[in-house]
């Protein structure tokens, strides 16, 4: 097959590494790509919203499936668009990316189908917002009503950072015309847990853990996620139970009934508490990190996973994983998520001797001159899995000491939650 997969970060490379291992591929394809990616796929910049010209390099390139890594595309309805071309395409259509792409949506659909979530009510003005943070406790949780890549939400610890928070959603901070939703805080442990659904169907992947604050501690602003690990310890069969039953299903059951069943994968960010889980959003594509441990850990060939899904025929699909605990490490620019310089250079990873248990996935890495610049935030994501999650991190951490890049910043305690259990 010639596949095609859209993005340019660290996600996509793990994606593409995992299309690599498939007997399955013919020529691999990326739009736009990085200098990561550039080693597996053939990659062209082409604008990935730009469906007309994605589709004149598909017909020319004989493509016969489409991967999308990030969220916009599909929201922006790229699935809709090459299904009407007859090209196979992997996620779900825009009326179902509205799960992640509107958090009024998916909340509204929870009350809906009585999916265990947070209490929460949607403005459209800030007066609203703020008489009715007045009457609050704290803390709260303020979300910006739409796709604001990781950034969107604030955990508000009183009266004036709640009123700061939705005064920048409503300034455009996150972007254009969105409203706010206004969340009571959800006490727990946070778990990401992964489904692949034909519409119909679903079978579950893994759960993982993300570390979405820039600081060590989870402190500091949200990011788009500094590391992850899988499997996620609290995320116990009592709870994966739980979860199908009361989140999962119904969710599918509700797209039926809307007429847009679900295809695709279905991130549910879930927060968990005394082996009870609530819903804290969804996400309707692999996540970034999540993906690159996911691809680290899948056994069975991923175009088939993806093929069956979109046949309609995943009840007959078994996926197989490999027996060890995989990590990987975000490495960013300093600064981010704030300023940052950039086509600062890192040397040294030549270093690093990858093989079926330590991979590097690029995110914003360009090649200029013979050298790797960073060009962005998030950078790269040191991949390893072992018989243990302190093995992996340790090979982790002992890797990254081979890397010679001045504006490196990363997190020293990733996988701290999994080892107080």
């Amino acid at each position: 097959m010639n596949i095609l997969v859209i993005g340019s970060g660290a996600r996509e490379h793990a994606i593409c590494y995992a299309v690599s291992q498939s007997s399955r591929l013919n020529e691999l394809y990326a739009i736009p790509g990085n200098y990561g990616i550039s080693q597996l796929a053939e990659c062209h910049i082409i604008d990935i919203n730009n469906f007309n010209e994605i589709y004149a390099f598909a017909i020319k390139k004989n493509i016969d499936l489409i991967i999308v890594g990030p969220e916009v595309p599909l929201v922006n309805g790229i699935v809709d668009y090459f299904t009407s071309k007859k090209i196979k395409i992997f996620g779900p259509d825009k009326f179902a990316a509205q799960l992640e792409g509107s958090k009024s949506f998916m909340k509204d659909l929870c009350r809906e189908y009585n999916i265990p979530t947070a209490q929460y009510e949607k403005f459209q003005n800030s007066d609203d917002a703020i008489k009715y943070l007045e009457k609050q406790s704290y803390p709260i949780v303020i979300k910006a009503d739409g796709l604001a890549a990781g950034k969107g939400v604030t955990i508000a610890e009183d009266f004036k950072a709640a009123s700061i928070a939705v005064q920048d959603v409503f300034n455009h901070k996150f972007g254009e015309n969105m409203d706010v939703v206004i969340e009571e805080f959800m006490h727990g442990e946070e778990a990401s847990y992964f489904v692949c659904s034909d519409g119909k169907d679903f079978v579950s992947l893994i759960s993982a853990q993300d570390h979405k604050r820039i600081g060590e501690g989870d402190t500091g602003p949200n990011t788009g996620g500094m590391g992850a690990y899988s499997p996620a310890p609290v995320f116990t069969d009592n709870v994966k139970k739980q979860v199908d039953t009361e989140i999962i299903k119904p969710t599918l059951r509700a797209m039926i009934n809307k007429g847009h069943p679900f295809k695709g994968i279905l991130y549910a960010g879930l927060m968990i508490k005394n082996e009870k889980a609530k819903l804290v959003e969804y996400n309707i594509r692999f996540g970034d990190p999540e993906c690159q441990v996911l691809m680290m850990s899948i056994k069975s060939d991923l175009i088939d996973l993806i093929t069956y899904t979109i046949d309609g025929s995943i009840k007959d699909y078994k996926c197989d994983w490999h027996d060890e605990d995989c990590a990987t490490v975000v490495l960013a620019s300093k600064g981010y998520p704030g300023e940052f310089k950039k086509d600062t250079e890192i040397r040294g990873l030549e270093n690093i001797v990858t093989n079926q248990s330590l991979q590097i996935f690029h995110a914003a890495t360009v090649e200029s001159e013979k050298k790797i610049l960073a060009n962005g935030g998030r950078v790269l994501s040191i991949t390893a899995k072992d018989t243990s999650l302190r093995s992996a991190l340790n090979t982790i951490y002992n890797e990254i000491k081979k890397i010679d890049w001045d504006e490196c910043y990363y997190r020293n305690d990733i996988g701290h939650k999994a080892f107080k259990k």
